[in-house]
């Protein structure tokens, strides 16, 4: 058992048998009254958002999750395989884990994945990957109906919203946050 004090960015806390992760916390000291800890989580495996309060020095029970490189392998069915880049052991991750990593992810890509108690929780990508533009339409250079954007699908099926001077064929750069079209690259 820890208490607020312990409260960082990025940590896993338990609360009622659910794992939250820590998004950002404020230390506040009121000129009247205690002092107490703000802190905005996000839900594990759900990913809800969750504001909540603590007064200083509530105890609270920290998760301790293990994060590992892992090389994506293949596909089996609704399933991914990851391979440990220490011992080499095979694991595999469920789809629903894996959930829209699966559209920013080739073969022999290298990730973290985030483990607790043997269980796969969830998956951190790079910031941004290099993916190739499988399909687009050719853009016209006066349509501007669309605000200079058209869609685009990426060569593990993702579709993103790409500038009309992009074309087929084309090494794109995408944030794997947010989607976004990030550039292109030689």
């Amino acid at each position: 058992m820890a208490d607020t004090t312990d409260i960082k960015n990025g940590q896993v806390i338990k609360i009622d048998g659910q794992l939250w992760t820590i998004i950002e916390f404020q230390h506040v000291k009121p000129g009247k009254g205690g002092a107490f800890v703000r802190t905005k989580m996000r839900n594990v495996i759900s990913g809800k958002v969750l504001d909540k309060t603590y007064n200083a020095g509530t105890k609270i029970e920290l998760a301790t999750v293990d994060r590992r490189d892992y090389q994506y392998l293949y596909q089996d069915g609704e399933d991914y395989v990851f391979m440990n880049l220490d011992d080499y052991d095979q694991i595999t991750v469920s789809g629903t884990t894996v959930g829209d990593a699966a559209g920013y992810m080739l073969e022999n890509q290298e990730l973290t994945i985030a483990m607790y108690d043997g269980s796969p929780l969830y998956l951190e990508l790079p910031a941004s990957v290099v993916l190739e533009i499988t399909y687009t339409e050719p853009g016209l250079q006066g349509d501007r109906s669309s605000a200079g954007t058209k869609p685009a699908t990426l060569e593990t099926g993702k579709e993103i919203q790409v500038p009309l001077f992009v074309e087929q064929n084309t090494k794109v750069k995408v944030d794997t946050r947010t989607g976004d079209y990030l550039g292109r690259v030689n």
